[in-house]
């Protein structure tokens, strides 16, 4: 598992921030140095965020047993099951 460096932040309270982040940013009132400031900053939160998402996806995984063994099996979302 990668260690996150801002792990302290709950992955809630990042999401916001990052949410935060953009409603700033579409706002356009703000300067050519700030944006680049708040891009800077998102852009470290969405991968942070991805980071955390990979290490949950990853113990999920592990965690799914088979016949008494841990067995790697593929984490499936909403978007991967076939429509009817």
């Amino acid at each position: 598992m990668t260690k996150n460096p801002k792990s302290d932040v709950p992955f809630e309270k990042a999401l916001e921030q990052l949410e935060e982040l953009v409603r700033e940013l579409e706002s356009g009132d703000k300067g050519l140095e700030a944006s680049l400031g708040l891009y800077e900053k998102g852009v470290t939160l969405a991968k942070d965020l991805t980071v955390r998402l990979e290490d949950a996806k990853t113990k999920v995984e592990a965690l799914s047993k088979e016949g008494g063994k841990l067995v790697k099996k593929p984490f499936k979302t909403d978007d991967d099951e076939a429509p009817f």
